[in-house]
């Protein structure tokens, strides 16, 4: 299916009885054409979140707090480990999570209220946690843009995760927050590979588009680093070197990577795309994973979820380390800055 990831929409964990169409040829009129849909478009759905802001505690994840302004991503990677989270909206991860997103329209006032709470502290929010804050959509609804004008006015820190050369819009943005101290950068590069980056990435920006996004952050002065996620065995794996090597090029100031796991749907969806595009090299993927997570396809234990463990693992961590050390990367994000965090209602103060 052109520009789609996947290809149909799975049952999910929380499914009650389905029913399914069939085609069975009868009383078929030129207004009742026969069950052979084209590509879906997408459908947005305009919501009132009633919070905006998530809290994360896991020890393998470098930030405590992330806002997604959008549910579901047109981007429609295959690998997405925020599929399977569109279960919970009683829709499939298959092609539901590429077709019908969800935009929080008062994400931004949501943000300026927990900023004027009393009790709120600052501390580092990053976007693009779950799904990409520049997806197309932002092209229309421009949420993302808003979130950043409240950081800005606020004086507060945000990190930035994305793999679309949309974020470029708002360099004027990003220019004056990195000027404060206040902004940190990753793009996700996958890889280098078009062929392969269009069968995985379909509506993501190209590989070498990406490496740009990074050279031009860095020539404005903003902080940026690259995600080389996820790893894949045999398929872009190999190209980890290769990878690094052109985001240092590009001026990216740290890197780090993520060996690809498969939550819930995400094992079907994942092994399905194998049978479409890459059978001959499926069971190999899939066992080099298995013996990588401890026999399974994905294991949700701290400390080796983001990595996996065995001499796969081992190996392609040594491979990670060695690079970036010739090419001087760091590994860390940034220490962003907290101290000029100004409480809405407070700007009077100045004067």
């Amino acid at each position: 299916m052109a520009g789609r990831g996947s290809t149909h929409n799975i049952e999910h964990r929380f499914s009650g009885p389905l029913v399914e169409a069939v085609d069975d040829g009868w009383q078929q009129t030129e207004w009742e054409p026969a069950l052979n849909p084209s590509a879906p478009q997408t459908e947005v759905r305009e919501t009132q979140a009633r919070s905006i802001i998530s809290y994360n505690r896991s020890p393998d994840v470098p930030f405590g707090r992330s806002i997604n302004p959008y549910q579901g991503c047109e981007h429609g990677c295959i690998y997405c480990y925020a599929r399977p989270s569109h279960a919970y909206l009683e829709l499939s991860p298959g092609l539901d999570f590429e077709t019908r997103l969800f935009a929080k329209l008062n994400a931004a006032e949501l943000l300026r209220r927990e900023f004027a709470k009393p009790t709120y502290q600052p501390q580092t929010i990053v976007l693009g946690a779950n799904t990409d804050p520049y997806q197309p959509i932002e092209h229309h609804y421009r949420l993302t843009r808003a979130l950043l004008e409240v950081m800005l006015a606020h004086r507060h820190s945000v990190g930035i995760i994305t793999k679309s050369a949309m974020i470029l819009r708002d360099l004027d943005l990003l220019t004056e927050l990195a000027r404060e101290g206040l902004c940190q950068v990753m793009v996700s590069v996958t890889t280098l590979n078009e062929t392969l980056r269009r069968q995985l990435e379909p509506r993501a920006s190209t590989g070498a588009g990406r490496l740009k996004v990074v050279e031009k952050l860095a020539q404005a002065g903003v902080p940026v680093g690259v995600l080389a996620a996820p790893m894949i065995p045999r398929l872009n794996e190999p190209e980890l070197e290769q990878i690094i090597k052109a985001a240092a090029e590009a001026g990216a100031h740290c890197a780090d990577y993520i060996l690809l796991r498969l939550p819930h749907e995400l094992t079907t969806l994942f092994s399905d795309w194998l049978d479409e595009h890459y059978p001959g090299q499926k069971e190999a993927i899939l066992n080099q994973l298995r013996a990588s997570r401890d026999g399974g396809l994905n294991s949700p234990a701290f400390g080796t979820r983001m990595r996996g463990e065995g001499q796969f693992a081992d190996l392609l961590a040594q491979r990670f380390r060695l690079i970036s050390k010739r090419l001087g990367l760091g590994k860390h994000h940034l220490q962003l800055r907290r101290d000029g965090f100004i409480r809405p209602g407070e700007q009077l103060r100045l004067f």
